[in-house]
């Protein structure tokens, strides 16, 4: 099949979806453009800054996308391109983009607050503090298996001979790995995204203080780039992926304290240029082999990979919270709640940053499946991702089909190509660690009020005891385990936590009066999923981590479930009057 067909299907269900379906979860929620948000209202310079729209949507989208919208889709064409498919599109835009818009609205309209601390106010203290301990499992797990993600990344080589170059080619940097000569990729990632991170606080200044235009902060952005690539191209960075592990938990422990204008905001803007161009790159290469006729889905099927799929499990559950990010994820509703809502300008921005942060990232899922689909031979695909007891690097994976797909559509070199493809994948990684670090920081913080109350100790209140818990246990868990083994128990517990999510959500509807059925339905889909999965895991898994892990997080859902049905069936709380309804729900 020609890849025209359903790459022209998907974009007209993602145009149709965010003009139309966008409005109208704009209309049931009751946006008010002339209500003050929290980064007017409550303004502070630190957490609470408005933000022009195009800034908050590259923070945004960069932070929710991270590895998961490529590793999962990745993984997850054991099963085949179809399937993947077909959830990514429905997923992303019936339930994933609701639950984004949903849960930065109600932040939104409750100052600004996390959605575990709305939690508390809909479900109850009972409630809220079973939704913070599962919280922190999902954070923990997220950044860890993230932390190994990032150190693959930045460590990947592959044999010259695969990236179609000479012996005596002078494009990379080489390396010997098993007596085969390599040329070195992560590396070149590994520099651009320190000269990026440093030069990132420069752009903030600019911006923030020095008030530069918004076209000059994208130049720089732009600029910054290129020269971080060339930088890399010239000296690539070499290190252990032990070593990287800590430097990375190093760094994360100390951006996640700095003000989000400091460095979070300038080097998520600078690294979604990097995002933006390579999706672009993407969907106009594989239009350019769909027109040409060298693009076709021929090339990963299912039955050549039956190794993948016996090991991820039957296709309901697993391939549902297999590809969690890029059809839905609960880690997005701490984004939207934890450091988005806090810089929206106006309520105008919660469907764009919201809705369409989500759309856009399920189309970079479909352009995954879809690149390693016609471009990807199912041997490689193999012996790449599923290489049988070793751990497999699904990133080195992805950016394999990009070289493959660029070079087939545009006559670039493999290797070129390939180091795009972990350009890609790096940017989205580096702006999600400290942000996944400095959520869990709030999550521990809420945990210790919940526990002690006006009596919380002082070191529990100190930054550097919360964020260095936080830093411990994503190291520790990365150094102990696999994604392999990481990955289910993640994404079952990401799709669990979008359904609680969803289900804070409903109740907090309710309680106002408002239509609940757009976000009701979707918990209950995702949660039956989830609790699917996570009763799979418990009676199939060998590993001892993996089966106490999903009990773990089965008997927190279980409980959170509960407060919210006895919040409902007895109407423990009085419904309130509907808010005053947006002057334009356009």
């Amino acid at each position: 099949m020609n890849v025209l067909i359903p790459l022209v299907l998907v974009l007209a269900a993602f145009g149709l979806a965010v003009r139309y379906y966008g409005r109208t979860m704009n209309r049931v929620f009751g946006v008010d453009l002339q209500r003050p948000t929290p980064a007017i209202a409550q303004a502070d310079g630190i957490d609470y800054c408005a933000t022009r729209s195009h800034i908050v949507f590259g923070h945004h989208f960069a932070t929710i996308a991270g590895a998961g919208p490529i590793v999962g889709p990745v993984i997850a064409l054991a099963y085949g391109w179809l399937p993947a498919l077909l959830w990514i599109v429905i997923g992303s835009i019936f339930i994933g983009a609701v639950h984004d818009m949903s849960a930065l609205f109600v932040s939104v309209r409750e100052r600004g607050h996390s959605i575990a601390d709305i939690a508390r106010r809909a479900l109850g203290n009972t409630g809220y503090a079973l939704f913070v301990m599962f919280s922190l499992c999902l954070l923990i797990l997220v950044a860890a298996v993230f932390l190994e993600l990032t150190a693959k990344a930045l460590t990947s080589t592959e044999a010259l001979e695969t990236l179609g170059l000479a012996a005596d080619q002078t494009l990379l940097k080489t390396t010997t790995v098993k007596g085969e000569v390599h040329g070195v990729l992560g590396g070149i990632a590994s520099t651009s995204v320190i000269v990026i991170t440093c030069i990132a606080p420069i752009l903030g200044l600019l911006y923030h203080r020095a008030k530069i235009h918004a076209s000059l902060a994208y130049a720089i952005a732009a600029a910054t780039c290129v020269v971080s690539v060339l930088i890399g191209f010239l000296f690539p960075l070499r290190m252990d992926p032990e070593h990287w592990k800590i430097a990375l938990s190093i760094y994360t422990l100390i951006a996640a304290g700095l003000p989000v204008w400091i460095l979070l905001q300038p080097r998520d803007f600078t690294n979604v240029q990097l995002l933006y161009i390579g999706l672009i790159v993407i969907l106009a290469a594989l239009l350019v082999g769909g027109v040409a006729g060298t693009a076709k889905l021929t090339e990963i099927q299912p039955t050549a990979l039956g190794a993948g799929a016996k090991a991820l499990g039957p296709v309901w559950p697993m391939m549902f919270i297999t590809i969690a990010c890029g059809a839905i994820s609960g880690f997005h509703c701490f984004v939207a709640s934890g450091t988005s809502s806090k810089q929206l300008a106006t309520e105008r921005d919660i469907r764009t940053v919201g809705y369409g942060g989500m759309i856009l990232e399920g189309l970079l899922a479909v352009g995954v499946v879809l690149a390693l689909a016609t471009s990807l031979p199912a041997a490689k695909y193999t012996s790449v991702v599923w290489p049988g007891g070793a751990r497999g690097n699904p990133v080195l994976g992805f950016a394999l089909g990009v070289g493959g797909l660029l070079g087939g559509s545009f006559g670039l070199k493999m290797a070129l190509g390939t180091v795009i493809g972990l350009l890609l994948v790096e940017g989205f990684l580096a702006t999600t660690l400290d942000s996944c670090i400095r959520l869990t920081r709030y999550m521990f913080e809420e945990l210790w009020s919940i526990v002690f109350g006006a009596a919380t100790p002082r070191v529990l209140r100190w930054y550097w005891f919360n964020s260095g818990l936080a830093v411990v246990l994503m190291f520790l868990l990365a150094y102990f385990g696999t994604w392999k083994a990481i990955w289910p128990l993640f994404g079952a517990s990401n799709q669990l936590l979008a359904s609680l999510g969803l289900i804070t959500v409903s109740v907090w509807l309710v309680q106002r009066g408002r239509s609940w059925v757009y976000t009701l339905l979707p918990t209950a889909f995702m949660g039956a999923t989830a609790i699917g999965a996570l009763v799979w895991m418990i009676r199939v898994k060998e590993q001892l981590l993996i089966r106490g892990g999903a009990a773990v997080l089965l008997a927190l859902a279980a409980g959170v479930a509960l407060m919210a049905l006895r919040v409902v069936l007895r109407r423990e709380a009085t419904v309130q009057t509907p808010e005053t309804p947006a002057s334009s729900g356009e």
